[in-house]
């Protein structure tokens, strides 16, 4: 394969992803951020009126295994299907010194690409005065041992970013999430089918139950909690157990025990706030979603959708929506993080935020105070 030279010239209004930074009109960045902003109304609409359009995101999510929060994943969806590709994995182009982005794995953009956006954390101190008003609002304040605010994320703005296919240089595999666990667990060789489930999971899934403070069990059909269900998590005085069909096969037993570690995960056995109606419909659909995106990551397509997919409880309301994918995305993604401790945010990538941080969709995305244009 031909590569580029790094060291040619290339058009840096083109390359460089602060290029043209200083320089666009607030006229133009009011315009973008209001685009933004409508294409991720419409595509939460459209989610939650259309169980389809949930399916597809979803699968989308699926495909980076987590990686990304809603509003960029929904930001990089818009954008990929506006140009008619299938991504596979963006980066930002890297700084100079070569420690970050494509230049770390020794890939350069081509000349005239056009880079996709995305939302970057800011990382900064906040005030004492900001950290307040932060804590009073609900949000969790990082604290150095003295009692200072420490450096975290305080915002997010818009930054460059580039797929895949829009690079030439060294060969390059995507590290999915199924070939890091590969290497961590199995070493760098072809990974054997066990006993239906490609996963090898089951095990470890177990043991994020218990940790829980969950007791898990295999139990014959319709004996114990289970009745007709594949799998049942319960809690109550005295009791905090998960229980799974004996019966199936090995590969319905993780995606089962995924499901209902998802349940827990999610917060669905926590008991509800007064006047706080908890459709079970959505809960399905939360711990469905999640099991779905985690065992695609790892290599086992669980495309047998269930009834939870049907958005009777939504009705359209955008906000349940919201709150809905916002859920399956952190609950995926921390469970991936925790199959995979190795995991993480890529080090090459300044863009990406840590699981736990702040998300930008829970920000107004076209909110002056909270947005800012930062350099990838």
């Amino acid at each position: 394969m031909a590569k580029n030279n790094p060291r040619a010239k290339k058009p840096k209004a083109k390359n460089n992803p602060t290029a043209g930074r200083p320089g666009r009109g607030g006229d133009d960045r009011a315009e973008l951020l209001a685009k933004i902003k409508a294409d991720f109304d419409d595509r939460l609409a459209r989610m939650a009126a259309e169980p389809a359009q949930w399916v597809e995101f979803i699968d989308h999510v699926a495909t980076f295994g987590a990686r990304y929060s809603l509003g960029n994943q929904i930001l990089l969806l818009v954008q990929a299907e506006e140009r008619g590709i299938e991504p596979r994995y963006f980066l930002p182009y890297g700084r100079k010194d070569g420690s970050t982005g494509w230049k770390a794995h020794k890939r350069y953009v081509r000349a005239g690409e056009k880079a996709f956006k995305i939302w970057a954390p800011i990382k900064r101190r906040p005030t004492e005065e900001q950290a307040a008003e932060w804590e009073a609002a609900g949000r969790t304040v990082k604290r150095e041992p003295s009692g200072r605010p420490a450096v975290q994320v305080v915002g997010f703005g818009l930054a460059n970013t580039f797929e895949l296919s829009q690079t030439d240089g060294e060969p390059f595999e995507p590290p999915t999430v199924l070939a890091r666990r590969r290497v961590q667990r199995r070493g760098n060789g072809p990974q054997l089918l066990v006993g239906g489930d490609p996963t090898g999971v089951f095990d470890d899934l177990v043991k994020l139950i218990k940790d829980e403070g969950y007791t898990f069990e295999l139990a014959a059909p319709r004996t114990g909690y289970l009745g007709g269900a594949n799998g049942v998590t319960v809690r109550g005085p005295g009791v905090q157990v998960v229980q799974v069909r004996d019966d199936v096969d090995p590969a319905q037993r993780t995606k089962t025990t995924l499901h209902e570690l998802a349940h827990i995960r999610c917060g669905h056995l926590d008991a509800a706030a007064v006047g706080e109606n908890v459709h079970r419909g959505r809960n399905e659909t939360e711990a469905e979603s999640v099991a779905h995106i985690v065992l695609r990551a790892l290599g086992m397509d669980s495309a047998a959708y269930s009834d939870a997919y049907v958005f009777g409880w939504a009705g359209g309301d955008m906000d349940l929506l919201k709150e809905c994918a916002e859920t399956v995305l952190r609950v995926a993604k921390q469970i991936l993080t925790d199959l995979t401790p190795a995991d993480g945010t890529d080090e090459s990538d300044p863009t990406q935020a840590g699981p736990d941080e702040f998300d930008p969709a829970m920000i107004d995305l076209a909110g002056a105070a909270a947005i800012e244009q930062v350099a990838a």
